[in-house]
């Protein structure tokens, strides 16, 4: 049995490089994803139920869309016998159709079947989204791929940050 630091490396990894197969040790068969999106730059179904539905939407479709994604959850691991968990999120990618960067940030909300320590419920809050011009998108993309992947403590997120205002406005949310 893996643990559930284990299951959201899974659903990151899986997201991030359009690996739906990697969902089998994310999400338990009838999970649950609800997304609470409090920006008008991007837009989600506000549920989705099932593993095969979640790949769907958000790994497959996700990635038809965006590509260069690099998503990394900020804090410490889940404890092993905790049955919820919270923790902020950051993401870096680029739009396949126009090249621009999308920088943002929310929260992620996890539920986890004890038996399996797979994911039972996720609800993503996203808080922010912001798009830069692509000559961002290098410096962007090489300061997040130098943070420990998939975790990474809020004070190595905000050391030396590259100065766009996305990548900035993202910082300082975190710190909120």
């Amino acid at each position: 049995m893996k643990d559930k630091a284990d299951a959201i490396h899974n659903y990151i990894l899986a997201k991030d490089s359009n690996r739906p197969f990697l969902l089998d040790d994310a999400f338990t068969e009838n999970a649950t994803l609800k997304m609470i999106v409090r920006t008008d730059s991007i837009a989600f179904p506000a549920s989705s139920v099932g593993r095969d539905a979640i790949a769907e939407v958000f790994v497959r479709q996700f990635n038809q869309k965006y590509e260069n994604i690099h998503t990394i959850c900020v804090g410490v691991r889940p404890e092993i016998n905790v049955e919820k968990f919270s923790c902020s999120w950051v993401v870096v990618m680029s739009e396949k159709e126009t090249g621009l960067l999308r920088v943002g940030c929310g929260r992620y909300d996890w539920e986890f079947c004890l038996s399996t320590n797979l994911v039972q419920a996720l609800a993503i809050t996203i808080d922010y989204m912001g798009t830069e011009t692509l000559p961002s998108l290098k410096p962007a993309m090489l300061w997040m791929s130098g943070l420990p992947y998939p975790w990474c403590d809020v004070s190595v997120v905000a050391k030396e940050p590259p100065k766009i205002p996305a990548v900035m406005r993202v910082v300082e949310q975190l710190h909120r």
